[in-house]
């Protein structure tokens, strides 16, 4: 009998993996919240705006504790699902590699249309774009997609960190300057034209995602890879087989997660140190999110409490392309221009109001259907079939 790609089915998902991702929506939206109110976090020069203890607070809470955790939680989410499908396709007997490539593809078009028409802060053709590197690691051994992922984030961290040393006083010097003039980009977003706003979306989307694609292998594909690796051990398909162990690798990530976020902190935060603070501690700290979320899921409690978080994961792509919309129209000009006019702490209390209602609108929606609108339609295309929505 003839084997046919189909998608997971609610029986065989990992809920703590679907409330992990739900998770680490949340947290993203924090941290995005910041580009969406303003052109600061973008061009820098927040200190010297956001300069009241209230607001250095919050900057600090979010720096250590969301900044650059929840995109490297994703990724590794990501490289996890990529080896999860991979290990579901082959069991039928199926290539593996011609569908995910579809999907990553249809993933990338979709990313052009948010960063170019919705908001420049997309992450989905980075992911795209990652994930089709990581393709060509599915048949490689286990240990060398941690050879590869150690190899290519601490080499590529510890030169940046080296040369960012080296530069450390100039960097100190200027480092907190606005990078260029923010008060056309202000007046450019709260215009109510879309041309206008678009063309900005444009040169932003340039200016922090260009350049930066180039580094995309020395820091996001490790994180790829790490989550590759763990599904290939199937330690959080089994976690209580493995329940020793995930607690041991918990101890150690919650170290290395407060000596590299929260441990620069007591030496001035250098800004040479960046790089490290947020690539390797953004690294344990995922893991000691993953970690956490996952022997929470194994008690009655645990799976109680991260039930919303769980729809809002199923729904992920939704919930985040939700999130965009929902801020361009509270920020930018064609809305309510709000757009740099909002606190770091006013930025948080939106993002918690907007994520509390993806709870509710993710668990009244899959109480109705299989899969939110957007994954619906990504699956449809992936595997070349409308798939059945309702239950």
């Amino acid at each position: 009998m003839n084997q046919q790609a189909s998608p997971v089915q609610a029986k065989e998902r990992l809920h703590w993996i679907d409330a992990a991702r739900g998770f680490a929506i949340f947290g993203i939206l924090i941290v995005n919240m910041l580009s969406f109110s303003s052109p600061y976090f973008t061009y820098r020069g927040e200190g010297l705006v956001w300069n009241n203890p209230e607001d250095e607070v919050t900057l600090a809470v979010i720096d250590i504790v969301f900044q650059a955790s929840f995109y490297s939680l994703f990724s590794f989410l990501f490289g996890f699902g990529l080896q999860l499908m991979t290990d579901r396709l082959q069991l039928k007997k199926l290539e593996a590699v011609p569908l995910l490539t579809r999907r990553l593809l249809f993933l990338l078009l979709f990313g052009v249309i948010h960063a170019f028409v919705i908001w420049y802060g997309d992450i989905l053709i980075t992911y795209a774009l990652v994930g089709l590197l990581a393709l060509l690691f599915l048949r490689v051994k286990e240990r060398t997609l941690i050879y590869w992922a150690v190899g290519l984030l601490g080499g590529f961290v510890g030169f940046i960190t080296f040369i960012s040393y080296l530069a450390r006083t100039w960097i100190a010097m200027y480092g907190q300057e606005p990078l260029k003039p923010v008060e056309p980009i202000i007046a450019n977003y709260q215009s109510n034209s879309f041309t206008t706003i678009w063309s900005q979306n444009a040169q932003d989307w340039l200016f922090g995602s260009g350049l930066g694609l180039f580094f995309l292998p020395f820091l996001l594909l490790p994180l790829f890879l790490v989550g590759m690796y763990f599904a290939r051990k199937r330690w959080l398909h089994h976690p209580m087989q493995h329940k020793s162990l995930l607690k041991k690798l918990w101890v150690y990530s919650l170290i290395l997660f407060l000596v590299f976020k929260l441990g620069p902190y007591f030496f001035g935060n250098p800004l040479w140190f960046e790089i490290a603070q947020d690539s390797i501690g953004g690294l344990f700290s995922a893991l000691f999110y993953i970690l956490s979320i996952t022997l929470l899921g194994q008690t009655e409690l645990g799976a109680k409490l991260m039930q919303p978080f769980n729809y809002v994961g199923r729904m992920a792509f939704t919930n985040y392309i939700m999130q965009s919309i929902l801020c361009v129209l509270l920020f930018y000009g064609i809305g309510l221009g709000w757009y740099g006019q909002t606190s770091p702490l006013q930025g948080v209390g939106i993002a918690i109001i907007i994520y509390g209602l993806q709870m509710i609108y993710s668990s009244i929606w899959l109480r109705k259907f299989r899969y939110g609108p957007l994954e619906w339609l990504w699956r449809s295309l992936t595997y070349g079939k409308m798939q059945l929505m309702g239950k």
